[in-house]
């Protein structure tokens, strides 16, 4: 028997915690601020939630605070880390977008909204951008270009203190020469 045997525990992964008034990012939702922090009675056990209004809609999400990392939360994407986003938008595929069905490109673009990564939601606004100059989006897809520009726009307008305009005018000029 080996008396060796490591006996660590795996290093604890440190949760973002949130405080009232913070700005934070839920996956396809997109911008929100944590309104306030809430006690509640689930099946017999309290458990403490992050009430989050998100700024598009003013839809109201409880975030269970254990749940945070599963859930995607995150903080606003940090302003060192902007110019990666609009080098991702840049980038040119090698492999044309619309040799696949709409539906198939409809599910790939979905998944890549809900991880909440910022940096995935601008690869479905690059392509949907390149798409739509040569052709038509399907009712679906143009829906997803939207969705991805005003996660996108508010986003990049929040983290750069910029107006969303502006924002919007910056993206569109990525295309504009294509």
């Amino acid at each position: 028997m080996n008396d060796k045997k490591l006996k660590e525990e795996p290093a604890a992964k440190k949760i973002r915690v949130f405080k009232v008034g913070d700005l934070a990012v839920y996956p396809a939702h997109g911008v929100g601020r944590i309104e306030a922090i809430e006690s509640k009675d689930v099946g017999g056990e309290t458990h403490e939630f992050y009430i989050m209004k998100v700024l598009e809609n003013d839809m109201v999400i409880m975030i269970p605070i254990g749940n945070v990392d599963s859930v995607g939360l995150r903080d606003i994407i940090s302003r060192k880390d902007i110019p990666e986003i609009y080098r991702v938008m840049s980038e040119r595929r090698d492999t044309p977008i619309d040799n696949q069905t709409w539906n198939r490109r409809y599910r790939e673009y979905m998944d890549k909204i809900k991880t909440g990564s910022l940096y995935e939601v601008a690869e479905v606004f690059r392509d949907l951008s390149l798409l739509k100059m040569n052709k038509d989006l399907s009712f679906g897809e143009r829906k997803l270009y939207d969705t991805a520009q005003i996660l996108l726009v508010k986003e990049l307008s929040t983290a750069k203190e910029m107006d969303e305009d502006s924002i919007l005018s910056e993206l569109e000029s990525l295309f504009a020469s294509d």
